[in-house]
């Protein structure tokens, strides 16, 4: 205590003689003068910092209760103001603005009336819930399309990478530094010569000496020679040092040096790749794995083998790991002792069998067989192990022994078999495996023909449910002759099955018919469409899906299977013209000349007043060259058809191809008598012209133009006919007066441009088409001739002005993108053709254009493609084939020559500007569609 005292009394008296430490030395953060013992007499600005907002809280902890905060004082008025119940915070609808209760208590009632609401406003949401997600699906589909992501931007070039072959892929750089450090971070080196004296000592003293061969490479520098003195670098006869030797031994190294910088600059290398990758090789395991994951997997199934040892896929995986990394004798082990740990396991002693070696994988699969005498899948292993067929005949036999009930056994061994053991054998594996139709049908295709049918009637007892006896039965008797029995069997077939309680799957039964007509037996294959066409079915839905059948068996190149259906839809809807139609139409691409006209005479008997199935029946009778057959059917049509204009016209064309002109005179004045339309007269008009009578035409165009003032075509042809007599000025007057009564007519506009820019009047022809623009407008075929126009005039600059003008008023005009594409110079026109594919993706016009786009290119083989992408969605467009036949025969052979005139032929297009000037010409009136396809071919020049 004492002590303690003392203590105390020596550190006052120290403490007032050193000055305090804290003494001038700044305040600590937060500190309040006198706070700790609660004297807060007055604050400062610099004290509570600058000024607040009313809602935060302040530190008024001495404040008097009530009064301690500010937030108290919000609280209370918030309150006042939740309380508010004046009037005009009421509302009818939502009531009080505030909650009126919010100050009472919050009972058990309040709750449960809460979650009642809570469950009703989460069942509205989930009602809500698939409209609003589909809503936000579409807005962000809508989102993507207008800003695509990066990744979907080059999804077109990702999906080219797929055509990068493995070479090109291996010959592309890799990216990075491929520098050394000293060239990546080049430092200034000291270079010190060596004196000639240092070299001099060296040889004399060294064994082992420095000489440069080019042969050599950089390699093999530091050769031994025997002897002291390096050959070559000493001047012969003494033993001074040859110092050129040693300059043109450093140029030697330095050409080395050089020539291998410039071999790893192109690409190659002055390694023998062929060694080197043999090399390679021999020291690579065959594996894409890296090492550390083979050592974890190793590990990995090293703990599976350890702790579940009776695990078979454990082992099968070990071995099957030191087999992918070349280690074949550790996986034989591994699987050996797998076959000691899992003697049951049938894959297991499969993996044994094929990871050993012959002769050892022989005695593997007889040790497999004592332990598992029952499996099939060792025995046919077995069997495959054998290389002799006798050999394969004992083992199969052997385990049929074993397994007489296995299918996969007994088809085996009956493949091995001549066919009469192997009769034999399927009688005995019938009796084993009595429920696999595929032996019974194997034994009925070799027995007679009785015994094929007592075996068949011993498979449908003990198979009552297959189909495929029965129709293999049918097809039996159709191989035999007894056609009259298969439609039989196939009813019998059906009532058998459904008192089996099969369902008959329409489906399956007209694959199996599809079948029966590639093998050739048509009568099976037509009773089984007539029995399962009908059935499960709507009545008013056969013809349309009897339709989509025809039209898919003839996709599948069954062609009897289509006929079949057609005459089962026939005779179901004897008066419907389109199925007429469309049989006719199925007769005339694969079926003979003979079938086409039997339909057609069928047709006409039941659909008379159809003029279409008339006029083919003649047409098929006119190509025949049976004139005379196919005037009489269009007399028959005529007493079906009196006074039709179609089978009038079609009986003036007969005999106007035929040269009987002045019968087609006498047939046309009587169609103007008794039956007048525009057509009748514009093939008057059209026969006298082409014959040459000038006179006749122009009297038959003016009595024409009497009666029928608002038909262009005799107005255009009025017109032409002028034309050729060289009166252009009555031209003109018959252009004038039938835009007058035709103004809405194209054609007769570009007449009249083209007379008046024959004779020079360019500014009349350009005022006639912009006039044409207006009554017509967007009008691709004006807007077209107005580009040409200018363009033809040479005035390029306001060509490519109106083509601007003409897409933005038309912009899915095919014709024009086609020009579009080549107005632009050579480098501009791929772009042009991506931009016009875009707009008009099908049209042919377009694809057309790029066809012609790749053959100005000279890339043949793609120009083919889109030729005939072309004249496959439009065959009726003549112009693509003109271009195809002229692009064929630059670069294709005869026989892709012939293959595009005959498809021209057989296609029969009407349509195509170039096509039309050929076709509709005076002069090729009687030309048949291979001549015309000749002639427009030569008028194309590859101006493109």
């Amino acid at each position: 205590m004492i002590q303690r005292h003392g203590l105390n009394s020596t550190l006052e008296t120290g403490t007032y003689n050193l000055k305090k430490p804290f003494l001038g030395m700044p305040a600590p953060l937060g500190y309040v003068p006198g706070l700790g013992r609660g004297a807060t007499g007055f604050t400062t600005r610099s004290d509570i910092g600058p000024a607040r907002d009313a809602n935060d809280p302040v530190d008024d902890r001495h404040a008097p209760p009530g009064k301690r905060t500010v937030g108290d004082q919000m609280k209370k008025s918030q309150d006042d103001d939740d309380e508010d119940l004046n009037d005009t915070n009421y509302d009818e609808f939502n009531g009080y603005a505030g909650s009126l209760f919010s100050s009472g208590p919050y009972e058990k009632d309040d709750e449960e009336a809460d979650a009642i609401y809570a469950a009703l406003d989460k069942r509205m949401d989930e009602r809500r819930k698939e409209r609003r997600e589909l809503r936000e699906k579409e807005e962000i589909e809508k989102y993507r399309m207008e800003r695509p992501k990066i990744q979907q931007q080059f999804s077109d070039l990702k999906r080219k990478l797929s055509e990068v072959s493995e070479e090109e892929w291996l010959s592309i750089p890799e990216v990075g530094d491929a520098r050394n450090k000293r060239q990546r971070n080049p430092r200034y080196e000291k270079l010190t010569p060596v004196p000639d004296s240092f070299f001099s000592k060296h040889l004399q003293s060294g064994e082992n000496h420095t000489t440069v061969d080019p042969l050599q490479g950089l390699g093999g520098l530091n050769t031994p020679y025997p002897g002291s003195m390096t050959p070559g670098l000493m001047t012969p006869g003494t033993g001074d040092l040859d110092m050129r030797k040693i300059g043109q031994a450093r140029n030697t190294l330095m050409d080395m040096r050089l020539s291998q910088v410039s071999d790893s600059v192109s690409g190659q290398t002055v390694v023998d790749p062929k060694g080197y990758l043999t090399d390679l090789n021999s020291m690579i395991p065959t594996h894409g794995g890296d090492i550390s994951d083979i050592k974890k997997a190793r590990l990995l199934l090293k703990s599976v083998r350890e702790t579940n040892p009776h695990h078979p896929p454990a082992w099968i995986a070990s071995a099957r790991l030191e087999e992918v990394t070349g280690k074949i004798q550790v996986a034989r082990n591994l699987i050996m002792k797998g076959t000691e740990m899992c003697p049951k396991s049938e894959d297991v002693w499969l993996e044994a069998a094929r990871l050993q070696p012959g002769d050892t994988a022989k005695a593997v699969v007889a040790q497999a067989v004592r332990h598992l005498p029952q499996s099939v899948r060792i025995y046919i292993r077995a069997a495959e192990l054998e290389t002799d067929v006798r050999a394969k005949k004992r083992v199969l036999r052997r385990a049929l022994e074993n397994v007489s009930k296995s299918v996969r056994l007994w088809k085996t061994a009956v493949e091995l078999e001549e066919p009469e053991d192997a009769r034999i054998m399927l009688s005995r594996a019938v009796e084993c495996c009595p429920t696999s139709v595929e032996l019974w049908l194997a034994l009925a295709r070799l027995e007679t023909y009785e015994n094929a049918r007592r075996v068949l009637n011993k498979a449908r007892e003990n198979i009552p449910t297959d189909r495929h006896i029965w129709i293999t039965a049918a097809k039996l008797e159709e191989a035999n002759g007894n056609t009259q029995m298969v439609e039989k069997i196939i009813d019998r077939a059906i009532t058998s099955l459904r008192a089996n309680g099969v369902e008959i799957n329409r489906e399956q039964w007209i694959q199996d018919a599809e079948e029966c007509d590639k093998a050739g037996s048509v009568a099976t294959c037509q009773a089984v469409i007539r029995a399962v066409i009908g059935i499960g079915i709507e009545e008013e839905d056969r013809k349309h899906t009897w339709m989509e059948d025809a039209e898919s068996c003839v996709a599948h190149g069954a062609l009897e299977c289509a006929r079949a259906i057609y005459a089962h839809a026939l005779q179901v809807f004897p008066s419907k013209k389109s199925v007429w139609l469309r049989a006719a139409y199925f007769e005339k691409n694969h079926g003979t000349r003979e079938s086409l006209e039997a339909l057609l005479q069928r047709a006409v008997a039941h659909c008379p007043k159809a003029e279409v199935l008339w006029l083919m029946g003649a047409k098929s009778k006119w190509l025949a060259e049976d004139v005379p057959a196919a005037r009489s059917i269009l007399a028959l049509a005529f007493q079906a058809n009196p006074n039709s204009e179609e089978i009038w016209l079609a009986a003036v064309k007969l005999e106007s191809e035929n040269n009987e002109y002045e019968r087609a005179r006498r047939l046309l004045a009587k169609a103007r008598s008794s039956a007048p339309t525009a057509r009748v007269f514009m093939k008057s008009v059209k026969l006298e012209w082409v014959l040459g009578n000038i006179e006749a035409a122009q009297e038959l165009c003016t009595e024409a133009l009497k009666h029928y003032e608002d038909f262009p075509k005799l107005w255009m042809m009025r017109g032409q006919i002028e034309e050729q007599c060289e009166n252009t000025d009555k031209a003109r007057e018959a252009y004038s007066q039938g835009l007058k009564k035709c103004p809405h007519s194209v054609a007769l506009w570009l007449l009249m441009s083209h007379l008046e820019e024959r004779v020079g009047q360019l500014t009349r022809a350009r005022a006639i088409l912009e006039k044409a623009r207006l009554k017509n407008p967007q009008s691709p075929e004006l807007w077209l001739e107005s580009v040409r126009l200018e363009f033809r005039a040479g005035l390029k600059n306001i060509a490519s002005t109106l083509m601007a003008k003409a897409l933005q008023e038309c912009p899915n005009s095919g014709i024009l993108w086609a020009e579009a594409v080549f107005l632009e110079a050579r480098p501009q026109r791929k772009t042009k053709s991506v931009d016009a594919l875009k707009k008009c993706e099908h049209d042919p016009h377009v694809l057309l254009a790029v066809a012609k786009l790749f053959w100005s290119e000279r890339k043949i083989t793609k120009a083919r493609e889109w030729f005939l992408r072309t004249v496959k969605i439009e065959p009726d467009l003549g112009d693509a084939w003109a271009f195809f036949y002229k692009f064929e025969l630059q670069h294709g052979t005869e026989e892709q020559q012939e293959e595009v005139r005959k498809r021209c032929e057989n296609a029969e297009p009407r349509h195509g500007e170039l096509w039309c000037a050929e076709s509709k010409h005076v002069l090729n009136w009687q030309k048949k569609t291979g001549e015309i396809l000749a002639e427009a071919a030569k008028k194309i020049k590859n101006a493109f």
